[in-house]
């Protein structure tokens, strides 16, 4: 038989198999070095960068894989300006996108469909919107950072929830809008969430109950009419968290136990509506190292910690009985304490009952000569049940808690009180017997629609759960026929796919970051079951007495923060300067020197500082040696009288020292002007 057409046939697919991957593989690399000359035109200035080469692939930050596919741009801390060209997205073999701290405006592009791409720096610059496929298809994601930027206000899209390797999403400071997204419980490797200073509200995931969140940041929320608010009690079931900040929001009901909390270290609820007494569990924490409760409705004995772990709960911003820390509350108010618990901790209790002596206006109490006799709760809106504890107050002659939303059934213990002679809880969800009181106490139960039952009646509206089951049926052989030949036409398209994907990809390359002489340089490490280390190198910044550069390795599956390099010499990001004085505004001004200005701000995590602003006149030599020698001596220098330097910034024209804040002012202020001020003198 002659086969020689047959072998014909299969020669010419193959040769056509051959030019088709040929022209890809040419095509692709077309494709990435327009794209990158693209990307040349619209940033500048280019001086810095080196990109004079007619080969992208031997430009300064630029990485390649093998056939010349662009796998990394790392151009942060540049001082670049321009904005991004809409062919960004055909970088499809691209891994890491870095340009962190520049001043690139304009909307970000749309990246949808880079599946390859694993790190995202944006953070620190002036992009002005987000597009709502922006997360689309990108399934490698790990790394994700968005933080301060003025976008138009968006919200984190569901396509986000296919990032099944996220590991760090920062976006504080972000415009994000609307609630959090359920799917964030869901990232088995998710552990930085940080979501501060954005506008968002609602309240906080059931999905995060065992999540594995590290770092959680939900702090400071803008809304004007709304901020994240409900209970915090899924945090209970997050034991895997280290760092909590929820502070600056409205969050109310009660602080929930944190003894499965036993790595966290760093937790603040300041500025919230939290009730409750202060959990045993939470003082007791051996990993605690900082606590902040300040500004809150919190109950009952004023807490100690330990003395090594940083507290801000200032004295008066609560409802403690006691100022004194680990004095117990008089014996009433521990009593009435345990009934607000089994109504959850309401916020109304909270607002009244301050002090030490329940008899002294508490609402919703009636005493005489120290006894409370009338304890009126009607029309409260309180929920939960009634406690047995109410049994303790002896002296108790009325009860009254009609038309609220108590459910459960009348406490046996009730009948024990031997002055009670009214008890009254109509219209509520009671049920059950009434108990046998003493026939001179007169017992109202009426709206109480289950009392006599077993149990209590469903809601109206509320849907009845049935056990049906649902069952699959099979399909027919027709149907079957056509499924088959479906698939064998989608394996003949897969198999030309594979060939054409077989040769455009090539080994990815592990690279190291450069951002620039001064700043730092971050190289995957790559041994073992260390592949996610980063090994960070902090530069010397140039200053009299600076240190060489500091060395140190960071695991990026665990928190960070990328805005903040800590050496000898910390550096902040003009951004987020200008983020916490509200732009160096007028309002925030705390004085004026020789150097400049002095403005107040408040950094996300809660830490007040002072900023100091060299004026654009003494930008001089002199100016800036003055400025240097400052750092170097206040670097050099600790004292527990002399204000400590948190940080600096160079940035442009801009130099700017952040020293800790000294609420009660300057020294001079107290020394020679305290007379005008209605100060005290100084005891010197």
């Amino acid at each position: 038989m002659d086969t020689t057409p047959h072998l014909d046939s299969r020669v010419l697919s193959l040769i056509f198999l051959s030019l088709l991957s040929s022209f890809v593989f040419v095509h692709c690399q077309s494709d990435d070095a327009s794209v990158m000359q693209a990307l040349k035109q619209s940033i500048n200035p280019l001086s810095s960068l080196g990109w004079t080469d007619s080969d992208p692939c031997k430009w300064q930050n630029v990485g390649c894989s093998s056939d010349n596919r662009v796998t990394r741009i790392q151009i942060g801390h540049q001082k670049l300006k321009g904005s991004f060209p809409p062919s960004l997205v055909k970088l499809t073999f691209l891994q890491r996108l870095e340009f962190m701290s520049n001043q690139l405006t304009g909307p970000v592009p749309s990246l949808s469909g880079l599946s390859s791409l694993q790190f995202l720096f944006l953070n620190n610059n002036n992009f002005s919107s987000i597009p709502s496929d922006f997360f689309l298809e990108m399934t490698s994601l790990q790394g994700v950072y968005l933080d301060y930027n003025p976008y138009s206000p968006w919200r984190i899209p569901k396509s986000l929830q296919n990032t099944s390797a996220l590991q760090v999403f920062s976006t504080s400071a972000a415009n994000i809008i609307g609630n959090i997204p359920e799917f964030f419980g869901g990232f088995v490797n998710l552990g930085s969430l940080h979501l501060a200073f954005n506008n968002l509200e609602g309240g906080l995931p059931g999905s995060f109950s065992g999540s594995s969140i590290q770092s959680l940041w939900l702090n400071g929320q803008r809304g004007i009419s709304s901020k994240l608010n409900g209970s915090i009690g899924v945090i209970q079931n997050m034991t895997q968290l280290n760092q909590v900040w929820l502070h600056s929001n409205s969050f109310s009901g009660p602080l929930p136990e944190l003894s499965g909390l036993t790595g966290l270290q760093n937790f603040s609820v300041r500025d919230n509506r939290i009730t409750s007494l202060v959990p045993v569990s939470l003082v007791n924490l051996p990993s605690l190292k900082v606590v902040n409760l300040t500004n809150n409705l919190l109950q009952g004995p004023t807490p100690k910690f330990h003395s090594l772990v940083a507290v801000d709960m200032t004295i008066g911003t609560n409802s403690f009985c006691l100022s004194d820390p680990g004095v117990g509350c008089d014996s009433r108010v521990n009593t009435l304490l345990t009934i607000a618990q089994s109504v959850g901790y309401p916020t109304v209790f909270a607002d009244s009952w301050k002090g030490n002596d329940p008899c002294v206006q508490w609402m919703g109490l009636t005493c005489s000569n120290g006894d409370i006799t009338i304890v009126n709760f009607q029309k409260m809106g309180l929920s939960g049940k009634i406690a047995p504890n109410f049994s303790s107050i002896t002296s108790l002659q009325r009860l009254i808690l009609a038309n609220n939303n108590l459910t459960g059934t009348i406490p046996n213990e009730l009948t024990t009180l031997p002055n009670l002679r009214e008890l009254d809880v109509s219209n509520n969800r009671l049920y059950g017997n009434i108990p046998s009181f003493q026939s001179n106490v007169l017992v109202k139960t009426d709206g109480n629609l289950d009392i006599g039952k077993d149990s209590v009646s469903p809601l109206p509206g509320t849907p009845s759960v049935s056990g049906t089951k649902t069952s699959r049926s099979s399909g027919n052989k027709s149907t079957g026929v056509v499924v088959g030949l479906v698939i064998s036409c989608i394996c003949a398209v897969l198999a030309v796919g594979v060939s054409v994907f077989c040769i455009c990809r090539a080994k990815q390359k592990h690279s190291c970051m450069v951002q620039s002489p001064n700043a730092m340089v971050v190289c995957p490490h790559q041994s073992g079951s260390d592949h996610d280390a980063v090994k960070i190198t902090i530069a010397d910044l140039g200053l009299t007495g600076g240190t060489t550069g500091e060395t140190y390795s960071h695991d990026s599956r665990r928190p960070s923060d990328i805005h903040v390099i800590k050496a000898r010499n910390m550096v902040i990001s003009i951004q987020v300067l200008k983020t916490v004085t509200n732009n160096f505004s007028e309002g925030n001004i705390l004085g004026r020197g020789g150097f400049g200005k002095v403005y107040k701000g408040e950094l996300h995590d809660g830490t007040k500082i002072a900023v100091k602003r060299m004026e654009s006149g003494v930008v001089s030599d002199k100016g800036l040696d003055e400025f240097k020698s400052e750092i170097a001596v206040l670097t050099k220098v600790r004292h527990r009288q002399l204000v400590s330097l948190l940080g600096c910034c160079l940035d442009g024209n801009e130099r700017l020292l952040v020293y800790e804040y000294m609420p009660q002012g300057t020294l001079s202020r107290h020394l020679f002007h305290w007379n005008e001020e209605g100060l005290k003198p100084l005891d010197v």
